[in-house]
């Protein structure tokens, strides 16, 4: 353990900012398992809804450094795939 207060302080900021990085990855994920769900059972109108709050949750993420701008593009890369194989159905 740190015995410098500047650190103790460091230590308790670093550890705040990881869980709230876990907490907007983990938005992503579910957000995803929501629009998956919603595309399987073929629910167009919710799947869109899905889609636009997980672009939203998508560029939270980025925007906080939660997410890399690269690993987000791919994301709503593979959201939209996804959604564009409702109306192919």
């Amino acid at each position: 353990m740190a015995n410098i207060p500047s650190q103790k302080k460091r230590i308790k900021r670093s550890e705040r900012e990881r869980l709230e990085n876990r907490f907007r990855i983990s938005q992503v994920r579910t957000w995803f398992r929501r629009l998956e769900e919603a595309v399987t059972a073929g629910d167009s109108e919710r799947a869109e809804q899905e889609y636009r709050t997980l672009l939203a949750k998508i560029d939270k993420a980025i925007k906080t450094g939660a997410l890399h701008r690269n690993a987000g593009a791919r994301r709503k890369s593979r959201a939209a795939r996804l959604r564009a194989r409702l109306g192919s159905s």
